[in-house]
This record gives structure tokens, C-alpha cells and sequence, in this order.
């Protein structure tokens, strides 16, 4: 039997070691990890809840699954990450009829991305909040994809990188054309105060 105090005192590379031997130390993963990725799927979809628990059941069978694949090089955040995106883009791609959709923005976050857009001027946060949000679903997945990991998850381009399986530069150039499409469509739509 896991203890909670088991999980706590071991980095994610020595637990995938502890799960190699005793498949019960991927509670602590599931532990570390469920309520990150569980945010994570929400700001890329509008999946219901159970739908969600389907997505982290398959991430996390796929972890165990794929324990010995990890490659200690990579930081394990980025491998756990990258499994979920897989999972999401499968599950979207089986129901192709649902929309994107994208959960309330963190003020602060919202305010790092306007920051780096230079767009402070254009925006009142606190009114502008909810119509930024239909801007950001209303991106291709691979734009809102590269925005959600960067603001919201914190991710480095290095991170991103290994999640997406793309060179960091092309991270720095899709996260320059995601911030422009985005705020392009906010200005589209009159969303902007005159």
C-alpha cells in the first residue's frame, strides 16, 4: 500500500523507478497530476466532466503503459503533457460534432498575454474578459493549443517543444502568429472599445 507521504517526498523520475517495481506508486502520479491536466483539457475543450475522466484514465494507462519509453532527458512534466494533448486531439477527432471551448481566464495570465501583445491599451480587463475568451476559441486548435501551454500552463518553448514535437523555434513563431490571429479576430469582431 501507497501512503500520500510515500508520493510526496519523490521526484517524478524516482517514482517512475518506484513504479516499475510496484505499480501502486502511480497513484502518486495520478495524485501530482490529475488536477493539472484536468485544467488543462478544460481550456481546450468544452468536454463534460465524464468525458474528461475518460481522457485522464486513458493518459494515465498510457503512462503506466509506457513507463520504460519515458526518456529521462525530456522533463516528465513534458512527457505527461504530451500524452494528454495526444488524447485530446484523439477524443476531438472521434467527435468531430463538439465545439472548442475555453474556461475563465486567470486575470493575471489574461494580463501577462495582453502585456506581451502589446494590446494593454485596447483592453479593460475586467469587461473584456469573456469576449477575449471567444477571440481565443474561435483560434485554430494549434493556436489556442500554444497560448493555453505558454499563459495558462506556464510551459517554457523548451517544454512546449517536447509536448508538440516541434523545434522551439517554430514554438516562438507559432506563439507570435497565435497572439496575432488572436487579437486580429478580437479587433474583427468590435470587440474593442472605440
Amino acid at each position: 500500500m501507497v501512503h500520500t507521504s510515500d508520493c510526496e517526498k519523490h521526484t517524478d523520475q524516482e517514482l517512475k523507478a518506484l513504479i516499475i517495481k510496484n505499480s501502486g506508486f502511480l497513484l502518486c502520479l495520478v495524485d501530482r497530476y490529475e488536477a493539472k491536466l484536468t485544467r488543462y483539457i478544460r481550456r481546450l475543450s468544452n468536454f463534460s466532466q465524464e468525458d474528461i475522466e475518460d481522457i485522464l484514465q486513458d493518459v494515465f494507462l498510457k503512462v503506466y503503459q509506457n513507463i520504460n519509453g519515458y526518456d529521462e532527458k525530456l522533463k516528465f512534466s513534458s512527457w505527461i503533457y504530451r500524452i494528454t494533448h495526444n488524447e485530446v486531439i484523439n477524443f476531438y477527432r472521434k467527435n468531430k460534432k463538439r465545439t472548442i471551448t475555453v474556461e475563465e481566464f486567470d486575470d493575471s495570465l489574461l494580463k501577462k498575454l495582453v502585456d506581451d501583445s502589446n494590446q494593454d491599451e485596447k483592453l479593460d480587463l475586467e469587461y473584456d474578459k469573456s469576449k477575449l475568451g471567444k477571440a481565443l476559441q474561435a483560434l485554430d486548435i494549434k493556436y489556442r493549443e500554444v497560448l493555453t501551454l505558454y499563459y495558462f500552463e506556464e510551459k517554457t518553448y523548451d517544454e512546449i517543444s517536447d509536448i508538440l514535437k516541434k523545434p522551439s523555434g517554430t514554438i516562438a513563431t507559432q506563439l507570435n502568429r497565435a497572439k496575432k490571429k488572436l487579437f486580429e479576430y478580437y479587433d474583427k469582431q468590435n470587440f474593442c472599445k472605440s
